[in-house]
């Protein structure tokens, strides 16, 4: 793998704060404006290296590695580092909270009407978006758990009522945030023999057989998911469609919708200040019920349950939101793999129940596809459809693949992909929509997730070389002068068809690539594959070796004099070393017993020619 998380990482620390802290205090906006969800990327770009990967801690200065402390250097020394960023964090949640204490999720500036920010009403910016609770999870998770790291060094009365006022607030926010999710969850019901049906039909129908027949067998394949969605969820939105589920003839998609959708019950909980009436329609946007399953596995993710940053209430609303990611994911698994053929996911483009093809939504698809592979265990035949789905959606949005003219596929990178929100206009003013522009870092985040799933040493490496050239593409659409120098994104830089230059850093593009680079030193940190081949010679080569020292060590005097006698002792400790790591890496097993083989042989040929036996 030819990227370089740590050094890239920390070149993306210092080009952040130069942005962020020019003036010795916090700045947020960039590109797209400030908002609740730009500012929590612009904060992740730091923070979430800083828990998620031990190296880049921040919680305890006096663990932190010198050269992420010199990244950070802009902000001060090592004591001032998390005492900035706790102020910054607790600016980001003083800004979208109400005066009434109410939490905020606003989709401010990134809310577009016909491709502009022009005649949006203040009503329409201030409603809720599926992507600002999301990313609220994320952001409130690790910055409880920076808290409660660093609460443990603080003595200072005054800095630990400001950690402690950081954690309140940062927990409330994680409250609502994940009331917000079940208020936006949705199940849509629809007959097979509507447009809705129609085309899911058409969708999962590969083999082109009687249409019956294959209503019969999905329904049949989503009994579970169905049963569960009718009985289980008795909380929040998506319930009250429990019995259209019960009907004959009727098919249904389930996920997250935009925002809170229209009539959603409250929910009892404690304190997360106003829920406030929805307006999104009911049905599920895949984009945003992607950025939802992704929040959500952070609340079950083994840093959240060993530092126990969940309440008793927030285990219960967690609970809930587990529940619908498992029956989410679960159904979209079955939908886009269903049929003993080509899967629907291996048919490019993806296309909705709405009639809308996109390649982007394969890659949305195909990520709660591996996200249900991950939790089945999925075999390596089934990863390695996936890996060459990853493959040729490179080539088609001309990541891998040069394009020499202005063509259709590059609109997926500039100006993005946008769709309508529907509902959006019941606050007054026009229908709003909103733009996505993000598939070469989620592309790359995929394909790094399915190489380091695979056993195939054969397909992670292919898989780990279209990595490198994803990353050799992102890495060519780095801004590279000015103020946002290093950081993204340039695509003009790419695709001089696209004749655009920005002067201002995209945090929502950034911070994907830092999820990049994060995903990629997960996958560093782990133990290589591990080959039976290389084992079994490992083993064969050990066999020889231990033979051959033991017979040394019989037929060598103990008066052979003290170098001999050490260099026997080191060759032991070798064959220990290699017998500890034959199973884990049987590679280094077999390089450290070729090594003691040489020795031995030059021992055997020392004393035999003291003896003069030749």
């Amino acid at each position: 793998m030819q990227i370089q998380p740590r050094q890239r990482i920390l070149d993306i620390w210092r080009a952040t704060i130069r942005m962020s802290y020019p003036d010795g205090d916090w700045q947020f906006g960039g590109r797209d404006g400030a908002n609740s969800i730009s500012d929590a990327e612009q904060l992740l770009c730091i923070i979430a290296p800083a828990t998620e990967i031990p190296l880049f801690r921040l919680d305890n200065p006096d663990a932190a590695n010198r050269d992420v402390l010199d990244a950070l250097s802009g902000l001060g020394d090592d004591i001032q580092v998390p005492q900035r960023l706790i102020k910054a964090i607790n600016t980001y949640l003083d800004t979208y909270t109400d005066k009434d204490g109410t939490p905020r999720f606003s989709g401010g500036s990134y809310f577009r009407a016909g491709g502009v920010d022009n005649g949006i009403s203040d009503e329409q910016r201030r409603l809720d978006v599926v992507d600002s609770f999301s990313i609220s999870v994320t952001l409130m998770l690790a910055v409880v758990g920076f808290t409660r790291v660093f609460r443990q060094i603080v003595s200072r009365p005054a800095l630990l009522g400001e950690v402690d006022r950081l954690e309140a607030a940062a927990s409330k926010r994680l409250s609502a945030a994940m009331v917000g999710l079940l208020r936006s969850f949705t199940v849509n019901v629809f007959s097979a023999d509507d447009d809705f049906g129609r085309e899911l039909v058409r969708l999962v129908n590969q083999e082109r057989r009687p249409t019956r027949m294959v209503v019969d067998e999905l329904r049949e394949a989503l009994r579970e998911i169905n049963a569960r969605l009718r009985d289980d969820v008795t909380i929040g939105s998506g319930a009250a469609e429990g019995s259209e589920l019960d009907l004959p003839n009727r098919l249904f998609e389930c996920g997250w919708s935009w925002g809170i959708v229209r009539e959603a019950p409250q929910i009892e909980t404690s304190d997360v200040g106003t829920q406030g009436p929805g307006a999104a329609q009911n049905a599920p946007y895949l984009y945003f019920t992607t950025v939802a399953c992704d929040a959500i596995q952070a609340l079950s993710s083994e840093r959240t349950r060993l530092l126990g940053l969940l309440d008793e209430a927030q285990l219960k609303l967690a609970q809930a939101l587990q529940l619908r990611f498992e029956l989410t994911r679960s159904y979209w698994a079955v939908i886009a793999t269903f049929g003993g053929g080509r899967w629907p996911l291996e048919d490019l483009p993806w296309r909705t129940t709405d009639g809308i093809e996109f390649d982007y939504f394969t890659l949305l698809v195909g990520g709660m596809v591996m996200q249900n592979m991950i939790a089945t265990r999925a075999s390596d035949a089934d990863l390695r459809r996936v890996g060459s789905v990853l493959e040729e959606l490179a080539n088609r949005s001309r990541i891998t693949r040069r394009s020499s003219e202005r063509e259709s596929a590059l609109d997926v990178h500039h100006p993005g992909l946008r769709f309508p929100l529907e509902g959006s206009d019941s606050a007054g003013g026009p229908r709003l929509s909103w733009t996505v522009a993000d598939l070469s870092p989620l592309l790359l985040k995929r394909t790094l997730t399915v190489a380091g799933l695979l056993n195939d040493g054969t397909v992670r490496s292919r898989l780990l070389d279209l990595s490198d050239d994803m990353w050799k593409h992102l890495e060519g659409r780095i801004i590279g002068d000015g103020l946002p120098e290093g950081l993204w994104d340039q695509p003009g830089r790419t695709y001089p068809q696209l004749d655009v230059k920005f002067t201002d850093a995209s945090w929502y593009f950034t911070k994907r690539v830092v999820d990049c680079l994060v995903t990629a030193a997960r996958i560093i940190n782990e133990d290589p594959l591990s080959s039976d081949l290389l084992a079994d010679i490992a083993a064969d080569l050990l066999n020889e070796a231990e033979h051959l020292y033991d017979r040394e060590r019989l037929n060598n005097s103990t008066y052979s004099g003290q170098s001999l006698g050490e260099q026997l002792n080191q060759i032991g400790v070798d064959l220990e070393r290699a017998r500890t790591v034959r199973r884990e890496r049987p590679g280094v097993a077999v390089a450290v017993t070729e090594e003691v083989l040489r020795k031995l042989d030059r021992l055997s040929a020392a004393r035999r020619a003291h003896s003069g036996a030749y």
